[in-house]
């Protein structure tokens, strides 16, 4: 009775998670460090993209306010000198040197360059320094964020592939022992069983804050063409 109970406490022990992962195959244990780094990967990316975009989201709301409690865009490009940039701000900055440049192109041209053909160039260079400084500013809030993509989709795959591993163990000890107890199972599928659970593990956030970043990625890329439509709307009244 007393040896049984101690093989049944030394077959508990040798299915402890520690033991499974101490005791796994060379190729299981890189699956599980594999997965281990692609899951604390996840968790940078998510933290850093999180506090990067709530800021950004935040000085994108402060500055709108103030372009449009200010008359005028002289006074908001000072007042962007000063505050932290964000990713309209960066959108204004870039059509306001645009139109700097061609209004003092048309004021050495003198009345010549004062045509509807004109006009129309210069509102179209304006829309393309607009949509180059919106494009920079997206790639950049997007940086980093495919990896969680990548985690997402791959993950449960790798920890499938340990999976497959560990059982093929389970059968190879079938076979070299020639009998198929729970004692000779358990181990393989054990192992196995932990290389999916953290493949999941792994997975799971990495589709919960690619979800998450990519809707606040939408919502700031918004406010971006919106206030491009605004400041479009703007320069075509008082200048041309």
């Amino acid at each position: 009775m007393i040896h049984l109970l101690l093989q049944a406490g030394g077959a508990e022990s040798k299915l402890d998670i520690v033991s499974l992962i101490v005791h796994a195959s060379s190729v299981a244990k890189g699956t599980l460090i594999l997965l281990a780094l692609m899951s604390i990967g996840s968790w940078f990316v998510i933290g850093t993209k999180w506090w990067y975009l709530a800021r950004a989201y935040k000085r994108s709301v402060n500055f709108v306010e103030l372009f449009w409690r200010t008359q005028r865009l002289d006074d908001v490009w000072k007042a962007t000198e000063n505050d932290p940039p964000s990713p309209v701000s960066e959108v204004f900055r870039a059509g306001f040197v645009e139109l700097a440049k061609l209004r003092k192109r048309r004021t050495e041209a003198g009345g010549d360059a004062s045509t509807p053909e004109t006009h129309i160039g210069d509102i179209e260079s304006i829309e393309r320094s607009l949509a180059r400084a919106r494009t920079m500013a997206v790639t950049e809030m997007e940086n980093k964020v495919p990896f969680l993509a990548t985690t997402a989709s791959s993950a449960p795959f790798i920890g499938l592939f340990g999976t497959v591993w560990g059982i093929m163990n389970s059968f190879r000890n079938i076979g070299a022992k020639g009998a198929a107890n729970l004692a000779t199972v358990a181990p393989g599928i054990a192992e196995a069983l932990v290389a999916t659970a953290i493949g999941l593990v792994a997975a799971i956030p990495a589709v919960m804050g690619y979800n998450y970043l990519s809707r606040r990625i939408r919502v700031i890329s918004a406010e971006m063409e919106t206030f491009t439509n605004d400041f479009l709307n703007i320069i075509r009244r008082r200048f041309f």
